[in-house]
């Protein structure tokens, strides 16, 4: 378990968050975002079916689904309910799972769950100049909504950057040197990487990144975690 970390005195100039499960409950994501766009995503199409964006991922949506042969459904609103059933992260799918998530949050049907931690830290961290930036495989849109619309009021502010899957998987090396580059630290060691994914928090690492395995109770520590642990934000000091 990690002890107070003094973000200034590590020489460490971007915190670069995880989503699920480091800054926001998996429950979240899985029973509250998920089913609302399967739920909506018939009548989504249907009212947006001249919209050049929704029409360019309709069309990359039928190509995976020709790609299938026969192993998919047939009915296009079948396909992405199969997609969205099996967390399947596909830049199409994401792109239309965060067009019907706009629409949610601009109603107020849908508010950003975030830990109680996660803008105390925000606001601690920014006064101290160091930047925040979120690297999830969620579209950039989602993230920018789920943030803009949290439980803890609009977060954007805070925030310096997003990066999604465009950048690389988050579990290859190659991504984490990407964004490095993009934020324009001279060391990767300038960036400390949280999140609760072993192998993510490995590639980072192996990118050069400093980094942090969150564990949000009640979920368990694992037996060979491989990097330093943190249960909570309010340990992370300027």
């Amino acid at each position: 378990m990690a002890g107070q970390l003094d973000l200034t005195a590590a020489g460490i100039e971007v915190v670069l968050l995880d989503i699920e499960g480091t800054t926001t409950p998996i429950a979240f994501v899985h029973e509250r975002l998920f089913p609302y766009a399967r739920a909506r995503a018939g009548e989504f199409l249907h009212q947006n079916s001249s919209d050049e964006e929704i029409q360019r991922v309709v069309s990359e949506l039928r190509d995976l689904q020709a790609a299938a042969a026969g192993a998919a459904p047939a009915d296009i609103v079948q396909f992405i309910h199969f997609l969205i059933d099996n967390d399947r992260k596909l830049g199409p799918l994401k792109s239309l799972q965060g067009r019907i998530w706009q629409e949610g949050y601009a109603t107020g049907e849908i508010e950003g769950e975030v830990y109680a931690d996660v803008r105390p830290a925000f606001e601690r961290w920014t006064k101290a100049d160091t930047r925040i930036a979120i690297f999830s495989s969620g579209s950039v849109l989602a993230q920018q909504l789920l943030f803009a619309h949290s439980t803890a009021g609009d977060l954007s502010p805070y925030i310096s950057a997003y990066f999604d899957t465009a950048v690389g998987p988050k579990g290859d090396a190659a991504s984490y040197r990407r964004i490095v580059e993009t934020l324009g630290l001279p060391a990767p060691d300038q960036a400390l990487f949280i999140s609760d994914v072993v192998p993510e928090l490995d590639a980072a690492r192996a990118a050069g990144l400093r980094t942090l395995l969150c564990v949000r109770r009640p979920s368990l520590i694992p037996e060979r975690a491989g990097h330093s642990i943190v249960e909570s934000f309010d340990v992370i000091r300027p």
